[in-house]
């Protein structure tokens, strides 16, 4: 019955099928799997149990589950392949390339785990048990164990089925910040359609009357994504994504809601309870606390999908703003959000690492390559970074206040701090659409109310002693600075942030590759220019520098960590940069600044005069 299950499971192919994605710095361990070579070697002395076999059943939205399992003839290379759906499909994938032969088959794992990472003498006795951490996903799972390694795969028996008691359940709610400063979205993820639900929020102050706001809905098919492994091995039905708007929020106020499915029998299926506290108005005098950084992808916390340690930093990262949590207004995630590179399953696993922040404050994201980037889809870079995903699964997963959610550049404002979030996917050279963005977003800020104008991209469109960009000879994205250094110079943006380099770096004061300014822990008085900073570091793996540190490079680490902006007042600002592993500072700096101090004219700030005008 075992083989018979198992044919019905996987289908051999003859040739090998090239996944099409881009190894680099953001490598997918999903990558590493050749599901599409998988064979059958159905061994019936072979054996997998898991248990429990129903999870959540307190409403729990993830769990661990046990792995008992033996096998006759062992290898340090067997592998355990978790599987969501539990009949993990057999279906025939449409060609991408035109060069495949079918059958293929179209499923990959949802995480792996070596056969003998807790079980050390697996490979003398073949038994082995482990724990592994599932969370809620819309579908049962199973459990495979493989022979032959991760490059020649052979199923060797498959477990009982796991489910989660309400695997539909929402889950996962993700903050962001309206289109004005007093509204708040709430996305989150269920298995229900408009066809069975209407979805909602429940809301009201913190021990007051609750009200309740309708939710949109939106979902994504496979025909939505541009490439493989998006629409073929790592496909995987997202769910029903939901969205709704939270309006007239009274300043500083904090709120409660939960998640609402009103099923067309009348009944109603709930979240638990979260809080989150509104917004200042703008220009409000107070405490204001922002976390920011790029880069960071998702781990396991019970070590599976590891390969060579990618992402060790990212669950560190996640634990450290936890802690902080009270202390942390906002969060902007400036692009690599979690590196699913085209396995689509890894969305959820990134919403539910980031739940208890993401619950809590506003999670702001940005876009990056691994999100956006693949060739004929109008990405400014023609690679398969983002593993056809096309930028769709980052831009229906999170809400932005963008004009076009394809063109991923917003700004948002949080009390007396102005964000420009620009999309360093799409161009953003003079003439352009994102140029105009860029231009009116910093040129409209009133200082006077927001004296900290902060700038963001994912690709460094300013600084970087990165070596990939000293052997290119710029030191920065390709017609980067060139195109926005008199912008920022102009209108006096403070700080420009950045990721892609996942390491962190801080500049000089710098306009035109000098230092107009000495670097400093303190700076008071008038702008002389932007410091640029790199926060790469949210977990994936490090870059290296260049060998030599150029005049303009302050303070460089090499190691995972964010960036925290504590605004005091409208003339105190810290800056503070802080190691995941610890959460201690390692470089920081102030800036103290009064009203009049922004109106006086630096180096090509003012507008420029000669005896003749």
């Amino acid at each position: 019955m075992m083989k018979a299950n198992a044919l019905l499971l996987l289908i051999t192919v003859s040739n090998l099928w090239r996944l099409g994605v881009v190894r680099s710095g953001g490598e997918q361990p999903l990558e590493r799997i050749a599901i599409h070579k998988a064979t059958i070697a159905i061994d019936d002395s072979a054996y997998i149990k898991a248990s429990p076999e129903v999870l959540g059943l307190k409403g729990q939205n993830n769990g661990w589950v046990t792995l008992e399992y033996t096998h006759p003839n062992p290898s340090n290379d067997d592998w355990i392949g978790v599987f969501s759906p539990a009949k993990f499909s057999s279906a025939v994938c449409e060609p991408e390339s035109g060069t495949e032969e079918a059958p293929m088959l179209c499923t990959a794992p949802i995480k792996f785990q070596y056969a003998n990472y807790s079980s050390v003498d697996y490979s003398a006795t073949g038994n082995g048990v482990q724990k592994l951490q599932l969370i809620n996903q819309r579908e049962d799972f199973s459990f495979a164990l493989f022979s032959g390694g991760l490059s020649n795969p052979k199923l060797i028996t498959v477990s009982n089925t796991i489910t989660f008691a309400n695997p539909k359940a929402p889950v996962y709610p993700r903050l962001a910040q309206g289109r004005i400063w007093n509204e708040m979205t709430v996305t989150w993820t269920s298995g229900y359609g408009i066809d069975e639900a209407q979805p909602f929020v429940e809301w009201g102050p913190s021990g007051g009357d609750q009200t309740r706001s309708p939710a949109g809905t939106l979902t994504i098919s496979r025909n939505s994504m541009c490439g493989s492994p998006a629409r073929t091995v790592g496909w995987r039905d997202p769910g029903f994504i939901h969205t709704s708007f939270l309006k007239d929020l009274w300043p500083n106020l904090m709120y409660t809601y939960k998640l609402g499915h009103r099923l067309f029998n009348g009944s109603y299926v709930w979240s638990q309870s979260y809080s989150f506290k509104a917004s200042p108005y703008p220009g409000q005098d107070s405490l204001q606390q922002i976390v920011i950084f790029g880069d960071m992808g998702k781990a396991e916390a019970d070590g599976s999908n590891e390969f060579r340690n990618f992402q060790p930093g990212s669950l560190n990262t996640t634990y450290q703003l936890i802690k902080d949590l009270n202390n942390i207004d906002l969060v902007l995630h400036i692009g690599d959000i979690c590196y699913a590179n085209g396995y689509i399953s890894q969305w959820d696993q990134f919403t539910a690492q980031i739940e208890p922040i993401a619950s809590r404050v506003p999670y702001m994201v940005g876009s990056g390559n691994h999100e956006r980037d693949f060739p004929g889809t109008g990405s400014f870079y023609e690679n398969k970074d983002s593993g056809g995903e096309c930028g769709v699964l980052a831009e229906t997963m999170f809400y932005v206040p963008a004009e076009n959610r394809a063109n991923y550049w917003y700004s948002t404002d949080y009390g007396m701090f102005h964000f420009c979030i620009a999309d360093t996917e799409h161009d953003w050279r003079p003439g352009t659409p994102q140029y105009k963005f860029i231009e009116h977003c910093l040129s409209t800020v009133d200082r006077q109310k927001q004296p900290w104008l902060i700038f963001l991209a994912h690709r460094v469109l300013g600084y970087s002693s990165a070596e990939f960009y000293s052997e290119e000879g710029s030191f920065e994205e390709p017609m980067g600075r060139e195109s926005l250094q008199e912008l920022w110079q102009k209108y006096k943006v403070d700080i420009a942030f950045y990721g892609h380099v996942h390491s962190y770096e801080r500049t000089c004061p710098v306009y035109q590759n000098s230092c107009l300014q000495n670097a400093s822990n303190h700076y008071s008085g008038p702008f002389t220019a932007t410091t640029h900073v790199v926060v790469g570091g949210g977990g994936a793996s490090l870059a290296d520098y260049a060998p030599f540190k150029a005049r303009w490079s302050h303070f460089r680490d090499q190691d995972f960590g964010f960036v925290k902006l504590t605004a005091y007042n409208h003339t105190n600002l810290l800056f503070q940069y802080k190691k995941s592993s610890n959460g201690n500072v390692y470089d920081y700096f102030t800036i103290t600044r009064d009203y009049p101090d922004i109106l006086a004219c630096s180096f090509d700030s003012c507008q420029r005069t000669t005896l003749a005008t």
